[in-house]
């Protein structure tokens, strides 16, 4: 065959322009093998929510590459880590026309990203793999033990290139297109439980000023508070003016996202919060991002609290959108628990692999 060509990805100023071939290719083909390797097709992203992040790295460095063959574009990867001096990780994907997968397109990316995740002094690679909700013969166990996800070309890679399994998350979904009649009964129960002691606060993006560096304080626990195995995950560094960047990104990419956060009354600080978000077309399906209850604070069904507050404030912001799909890790029973009580149920899962560089 004739060679593959890897060259650094272009990103455009404007997705109208010439120059915006590249960019929309890798969209095009991340997309499509997400829904093959799912089984499902609500898991894609649009150029216009991803292109913001790409321009703004003043957080995170990203980086794409494009693969050729014969000037076909055939293939794309990108490569995303903190600028924190203390990171020692990346994250990556790696993206193939169906047609050209096993022409050796998806080993000539890996080798390119792994290249250059060595030239960041990074210490270890991290990749996120869609599977099927059904089984098939050869199932994968992670090495947390919980949960199993059945083997696709792309894990299939990963574990030939010396990756391991390190943590298997569920997605699911929460159909909207019925009454949240048991949504309210847990809300009101889980309100009475916790007590006068928390309260809850929501807004849609942009965040107010005052309730910036609560919201940055309880993002940065997701590094340290939320069930990741072995994964190496590196804390960032979140303040008021990352949040007010991370807020002109989300909407600048046309995408509305909405906060409920409980408070702590004694102290004023925030303790748990959930968002959702949905992209330009409001009849789309709702992706959940963050949710976390912060450790000192657990076992009052704070959980419980921001999920039902924001679903029932959701169908006022997106009352077209016709479902919620989340991802949880297999070992976060407590969060789990929370969805199989509200209806959530299972319709895919991912795989979470790591491979330490030498």
């Amino acid at each position: 065959m004739s060679e593959i060509i890897i060259t650094d990805l272009v990103v455009p100023e404007r997705l109208d322009s010439a120059e915006a071939a590249e960019f929309h290719a890798m969209v095009t083909i991340g997309n499509r093998q997400a829904e093959l390797d799912a089984g499902i097709d609500d898991l894609s992203e649009t150029a216009e929510e991803l292109l913001p992040s790409w321009h703004d790295q003043t957080d995170r460095s990203q980086r794409g590459f494009i693969a050729r063959r014969d000037g076909e574009i055939v293939g794309a990867a990108y490569l995303s880590t903190a600028n924190d001096e203390r990171a020692t990780s990346v994250d990556m994907g790696v993206m193939v026309v169906p047609a050209h997968w096993g022409d050796g397109v998806e080993e000539a990316l890996l080798e390119r990203v792994e290249q250059t995740a060595r030239g960041l002094g990074r210490s270890s690679v991290q990749s996120w793999t869609l599977h099927p909700a059904s089984s098939n013969e050869r199932m994968l166990t992670p090495t947390t033990g919980w949960g199993r996800v059945s083997t696709t070309p792309l894990s299939d890679l990963l574990i030939s290139h010396g990756y391991a399994l390190e943590q298997v998350e569920r997605n699911s979904i929460l159909p909207l297109d019925r009454p949240l009649t048991l949504v309210e009964e847990k809300l009101r129960a889980a309100v009475a439980f916790a007590g006068d002691d928390y309260r809850v606060v929501s807004w849609t993006l942009p965040t107010p000023e005052h309730l910036r560096v609560g919201y940055a304080d309880v993002i940065s626990r997701m590094a340290t508070d939320v069930p990741s195995g072995d994964l190496d995950i590196d804390e960032e560094v979140w303040d008021a003016d990352r949040v007010v960047r991370h807020d002109r990104n989300i909407a600048d990419g046309g995408q509305m996202l909405s906060v409920a956060a409980v408070e702590h009354a004694p102290t004023g600080r925030l303790v748990a919060f959930n968002e959702l978000v949905i992209g330009a077309d409001r009849s789309g399906v709702t992706h959940q991002f963050g949710t976390l209850v912060v450790k000192e604070h657990r076992g009052r069904r704070l959980g419980t609290i921001v999920k039902c507050a924001n679903l029932l404030r959701w169908r006022e912001i997106a009352p077209e959108s016709p479902k919620v799909s989340t991802f949880n890790a297999e070992e976060n029973r407590p969060m789990l628990d929370i969805n199989e009580a509200i209806g959530f149920v299972p319709a895919s899962y991912a795989g979470g692999w790591q491979k330490k560089l030498a």
